[in-house]
């Protein structure tokens, strides 16, 4: 389904510049006569420095006739600076603006203090506008027609500000499904400093009112903190070496171990490289060990907590068992703080991801395909033994020497439940089933979808869903269809075969031994086409030379 167009109104906010919507938010504020803190010392610096500490984009989207807005964004920032505020949250009522019989928003019949409004409506519109698929959600039921203009349902917009730490949009998006609301439309923004402030326009609370909904949102947010509580009170000691704190129940992880493998690897024979990738919770590095090249994966000992820990062990407990030519070779690990690591094959090419989009690399149809066979047949292995991988994208697909693909990084891997099903959401939003997004059940049909949004990048070296955020991609995949845009130049049958593993019924979706199949197919006429054409050219060149001698 495609993405709606901007209205209007979006696309001449568009085309103002951050400097342009300070000035006219701080123009609105001045003149109203209910905002008191224009006339403090310094306001207008501090309003400018707001505006910088967000991205471009906040500044382009935010709806400039709700200037107040924007206070209120700058004191839930400023709130979540304090560890015990966090996260701050608001919540109020907003109204859709009205709806021409044409479908078109229309606001000039109206007086200029009730623009955006519904007829005799006290609700603002949303802090962010709101695009034509929620103008037309909004209008599904319980609407109404005042001089040719309908008038949607308010929805709740809620707004929280919090530190900007890793996982924060699931752990956000989770809370406000358990609460039974749905998600129509999303904004996040990080802040230059570390913070984040994420705007959710959702409906599915039935009353106007928000003080309940604020309560019920206050008790979530406590469930999540006793969640994490255990990892705030475990007994930390501080190894001398690092002067970093390690909790005491990590001195040694305990990973199952039936006796007929040995993976536990001397730290003192690894010879650290150069590094070569870092994340939140670990860094990569090309090494030995035992004159081989590797990869180590090495935590950092101060981002290990329980839920690393937990997947540091679930990572070493799958890749010990896994052996297949298009899966990432597992050589060992170390269990024992502070030197907790995974040791792989060293791959030369690098990822998927940076031969895509760093090196700006292309694949040609046949080198396309063959990867593809390539990742469809590793992830074959993996479901073969019950291995859900849960995070397939580019970036976790790495190619070796010889451009054999391989499958790795199993962090948020699982060994599928003997129900078949899993309901906890993990992955990256812009390759994630819709099923994990809504928080449903699933199995590994979940990891279809994933190639399938992996193979569209394959086609067309794009990030998907490039022009949103990874929330905002999240929400139109679930609300709205939203699928990445086919090349109208892809081969016909490796189109159909993308439409096949991003449906949104999983039961629908191939399984890796059917797509495999498929790919292998095209490939054989692909090459036989080329084998054609070749002859074709080499019998012209044939051809033109005897009559050339024949003249």
């Amino acid at each position: 389904m495609a993405v709606a167009e901007p209205s209007p109104a979006a696309n001449s906010r568009q085309q103002m510049t951050k400097r342009e919507v300070y000035n006219e938010v701080l123009r609105r504020l001045k003149e109203s006569p209910n905002v008191e803190e224009v006339e403090q010392p310094g306001f207008d610096d501090q309003l400018w420095a707001h505006f910088n500490r967000l991205p471009t984009r906040y500044a382009l989207d935010v709806n400039v006739e709700r200037a107040e807005d924007v206070l209120m964004h700058k004191r839930l920032l400023q709130l979540a600076h304090d560890p015990l505020n966090r996260p701050a949250f608001e919540i109020r009522l907003v109204q859709v603006p009205p709806i021409t019989a044409d479908g078109n928003t229309d606001d000039s019949t109206r007086p200029s203090s009730l623009r955006n409004r519904g007829p005799q409506s006290i609700h603002p519109p949303p802090a962010f506008g709101s695009s034509p698929n929620l103008i037309a959600l909004a209008l599904e039921d319980g609407d109404s027609t005042v001089r040719g203009l309908q008038y949607s349902r308010p929805m709740h917009e809620i707004t929280f500000s919090t530190d900007d730490k890793p996982k924060v949009l699931s752990q956000l998006t989770t809370l406000l499904a358990e609460v039974g609301l749905n998600i129509q439309e999303a904004h996040a923004f990080s802040t230059t400093d570390g913070y984040s402030l994420d705007v959710f326009v959702v409906d599915g609370w039935p009353y106007k009112e928000i003080e309940q909904l604020r309560t019920v949102i206050k008790k979530e947010l406590l469930k999540i903190e006793n969640r994490y509580l255990p990892k705030r009170l475990l007994k930390a000691h501080v190894d001398e070496q690092e002067q970093t704190v390690i909790p005491r129940e990590i001195d040694h992880l305990k990973i199952p171990n039936d006796g007929t493998d040995v993976w536990e690897i001397d730290p003192r024979l690894l010879k650290f490289g150069k590094q070569v990738a870092s994340g939140t919770y670990g860094d990569l590095y090309k090494g030995t060990y035992c004159n081989q090249e590797v990869a180590i994966k090495i935590l950092k000992p101060d981002q290990i907590n329980a839920d690393c820990r937990k997947d540091f062990a679930q990572e070493v407990f799958i890749l010990r068992k896994v052996r297949h030519r298009n899966v990432v070779q597992f050589i060992g690990a170390c269990t024992q703080s502070p030197s907790l690591c995974i040791v792989t094959e060293f791959m030369s090419g690098g990822s998927v991801y940076d031969y895509l989009h760093k090196r700006k690399g292309t694949f040609k149809l046949p080198s396309l395909l063959r990867v593809a066979i390539n990742i469809s047949k590793g992830m074959d292995y993996l479901h073969q033994n019950n291995i859900i991988h849960r995070d397939l994208k580019a970036a976790n697909l790495l190619m070796d020497e010889h451009d054999v693909v391989k499958v790795a990084d199993f962090g948020v891997a699982r060994v599928k439940a003997q129900s078949g099903v899993m309901t906890v959401e993990t992955g990256t939003y812009r390759w994630m089933a819709p099923e994990v997004i809504e928080h449903k059940s699933y199995d590994h049909k979940a990891d279809i979808f994933s190639y399938g949004i992996v193979m569209w990048e394959l086609l067309t070296g794009k990030i998907p869903y490039e022009y949103l955020t990874p929330l905002q991609a999240a929400v139109g995949v679930v609300q709205q269809g939203l699928r990445p845009t086919i090349p109208k130049n892809a081969h016909r049958k490796l189109a159909e075969l993308l439409r096949k593993c991003w449906q949104q019924d999983p039961t629908s979706r191939p399984d890796f031994s059917e797509i495999t199949e498929i790919l292998q197919q095209i490939a054989k006429e692909v090459e036989d086409e080329g084998d054609d054409r070749r002859k074709e050219k080499s019998s012209g060149g044939f051809l033109s030379v005897l009559k050339r001698g024949l003249n």
